[in-house]
């Protein structure tokens, strides 16, 4: 049986709840939902759609790379938007960060995001 291995980083918000920022298992890293958190200050951001978005990825980030992996090795994303509309702008903001790295994605729109934020993302990548 192959071992499990939890990741935790200062870099990334602590999780609010009974789970782990990622679980890395078989040579994939699993990363729960990100929100755009502060991880040193602990502030929400609640300001435009650009703003959480960035943050949100700048948080995957930061676990990605405290499990020994980075964004080139990002497999699949699922992108929470609260609303559609913010689609374009999410987008620009995402390809900006991935630049040619296309991992594989879903996008889904959600009626309410956790303490009203606009965006949550999680993802896996590869070790």
């Amino acid at each position: 049986m192959n071992k499990i291995n939890f990741v935790e980083t200062s870099n990334a918000p602590k999780p609010g709840g009974h789970y782990s920022q990622a679980v890395i298992h078989n040579g994939l890293i699993y990363i729960s939902g990100q929100l755009p958190i502060d991880p040193v200050t602990g502030e929400k951001k609640l300001g435009s759609i650009e703003e959480q978005t960035e943050q949100v990825l700048a948080n995957l980030r930061a676990i990605v790379e405290a499990a020994g992996s980075n964004m080139n090795r990002m497999l699949k994303t699922t992108i929470y938007v609260s609303d559609i509309e913010h689609w374009g702008k999410v987008n620009e903001i995402y390809a900006r960060t991935f630049g040619e790295h296309r991992p594989a994605r879903a996008v889904v729109p959600v009626k309410d995001l956790h303490y009203g934020f606009k965006i949550e993302v999680e993802a896996i990548a590869a070790l």
